[in-house]
This record gives structure tokens, sequence and C-alpha cells, in this order.
């Protein structure tokens, strides 16, 4: 059987090869009718579109850009796969890039991706909005956990969750409280820190504020440290894999959660289920997060300005938390 071509499919149609190019390239202007037609047979007859040369044509990569501050962060890999399936579905291939944690390194890796792909999808950048905007350049981009003027984002709203889980704390007998801020460049921090300090405001509580910290396992134990000498009986780590270390330095101080001190942390990444004894935490809808910045990405690319979304965070109360010691 000789091979399907675009010329062989416009020929028992009776349409110009160009008609057929489009109905997979440019669809949008083809006739309806007419492109049923084509994509039917297409089909039936097992032809596949050479994307190779199509994009070469239509300048199109098929390809999004994805950058992450540090993919060994456990909640990096659940979202990176919640993108990659969602641009599976869109027919896209995704292009990841590390940045291991270097803010400096960042402008360098954003720019060289940029340049292959035909949209970026940037998550927790720890660079200035400036520097953001210089390295992606007119390339459509959507960012997540991160809100800057020009750029469509999706973010996850801990605020109400970290309101419940203070309460929930006050509920428990802890009137002094510890705050490990998170790294001081990440917008995420800043914006947890600060909706832990409006409710500690309003709250009959001591708000002890430390740090900032690295957003590690050894930042954790870090804080630990600081934590334990603070006088707080209850903290709110910035992360899950900071709670973590908080957990292990307060053992190496002899201080058992929770018959000793309290540790609430963020995200809700697997070691927060499987970590002895498992973690209360506010966990962050990280599919949603993944799938939609694909859908907001899909309409930049289509010449559209996607609306800013937010999605809440949950409240989720496990066995790190208990009643305040004496």
């Amino acid at each position: 059987m000789s091979k399907v071509t675009i010329y062989s499919i416009a020929e028992e149609l009776n349409v110009s090869a160009s008609t057929v190019s489009r109905a997979f390239s440019r669809p949008e202007l083809v006739k309806s009718d007419v492109r049923e037609q084509i994509l039917a047979l297409a089909e039936r007859l097992g032809y596949q579109p050479n994307k190779t040369a199509r994009r070469l044509v239509t300048g199109v990569t098929g390809a999004i850009g994805l950058f992450v501050p540090d993919i060994t962060n456990p909640f990096m890999p659940p979202l990176v796969r919640a993108i990659q399936q969602a641009a599976v579905e869109r027919d896209a291939s995704v292009l990841l890039v590390d940045a291991e944690e270097d803010s400096r390194a960042e402008l360098g890796l954003i720019t060289r991706i940029a340049g292959q792909v035909d949209g970026m999808i940037i998550v927790s950048p720890r660079s200035a909005s400036s520097v953001i905007k210089q390295a992606v350049g007119r390339k459509p981009a959507v960012l997540i956990n991160r809100v800057m003027d020009g750029v469509p984002s999706v973010v996850c709203d801990n605020t109400s969750a970290l309101r419940e889980a203070g309460s929930y704390l006050v509920e428990l007998g802890h009137r002094t409280i510890a705050l490990l801020r998170g790294p001081s460049a990440s917008w995420a921090a800043q914006r947890r820190s600060e909706a832990v300090r409006t409710w500690a405001r309003k709250a009959d509580v001591t708000l002890i504020e430390l740090g900032p910290f690295d957003a590690s396992f050894d930042g954790g134990r870090a804080g630990a440290e600081a934590f334990a000498a603070s006088g707080a009986t209850a903290v709110f780590a910035f992360d899950d894999l900071a709670a973590c270390g908080v957990v292990a330095g307060l053992a190496d101080r002899g201080l058992r959660v929770p018959e000793h001190r309290s540790v609430i942390g963020c995200d809700d990444v697997l070691l927060a289920r499987v970590l002895t004894p498992s973690l209360t935490t506010i966990t962050a809808p990280v599919d949603d997060l993944g799938t939609t910045a694909v859908r907001m990405l899909e309409e930049a690319l289509a010449g559209n300005d996607p609306d800013p979304v937010r999605l809440p965070g949950a409240f989720v109360p496990r066995d790190s938390t208990g009643p305040a010691a004496p």
C-alpha cells in the first residue's frame, strides 16, 4: 500500500493539498464541512501529519516550557505531572527546566527555554518582576503561586485555611505561637506570613516571628532550634518539608510532637501523610493548579488575556498538633 499523504487525500476529496494542510495546521481557516471530511478520511486511512514539518512552516513548536525553582521539593513532582497530563490532552509536550534553588540562574534558564517553546508556565520564581518579564520577553506566560502585573497567574490562596489552623491551635490551648518565615524572596512565603500575622492580630495570642529559613528539611531543622528556645508551644512552618525538619530538630532536643510542641506545615505533600506523627497541614489543590495553568496558557496563546485565578487551600488536622503542654 502506498504511503498516505496530503496529496492523496486532496486528490480523493477533490480539494487542494494546501487545504488539507490547513485542516491540520490552521483548522479555523477551513470550512467546517470540508475540514470534517478531511479529518474523517485521514483517520480512516491512518494518516498522521508530519509535526516537524508543520512546525517548521508555522513556527509553532507544540511545546510548553515549564520552569520550577527546585524539582526536589516534594510539592513539585505532582504539579509537574498535572501540567504534563493537561498538556498531553492538548497534544502538547512539556520542556522542563529546574533552577535548583538558585535565583541567580532564573534569568538565563527562562530566557533559554522561552526561545524553544510556544509559551511558558513559571512556578514560584524568586527573581524580581522586571527580571522575569525580561526573561519571558513577548512569549505568552502564566505564573503559578506568584502574582505579577501584566502576567496571568493562578495561585493557591491559603488565607482562610491558615486562619482556621490558628483557631484550631487556640482551641487546643496554645497562646504563644511561632511563625517560621520562608525564603525572603518567595512571594508565597510573604503571603503566608502576612496571613498568619493578620490572624494573630485579631486572636488572643502572642506571635513570635523567626527566620527567614530555607524551604528545606535543613531549613526546618535550623528553625527548630529557634522555635525550641522561643517559649512558643506551636509553630507554623513555611511548608511540609520544613515542618518535617522542625519535627526532627525538636526530637534532637528531646522534645516530642505533639506532646511537647505542635507543628503545622503547608501544601500536604506525601511526606505529610507518611511522617510519624502525621502532619497537620494545609492542602494545596495541586491538580487544579496544573490544569488551570495549562488552560490559561492556551487562552494566552490564542491572543486572550485570562483573568487571574485563586484556588483555596484547605486545613487538614492530623497528629502533629495537640493540647498545649503546661
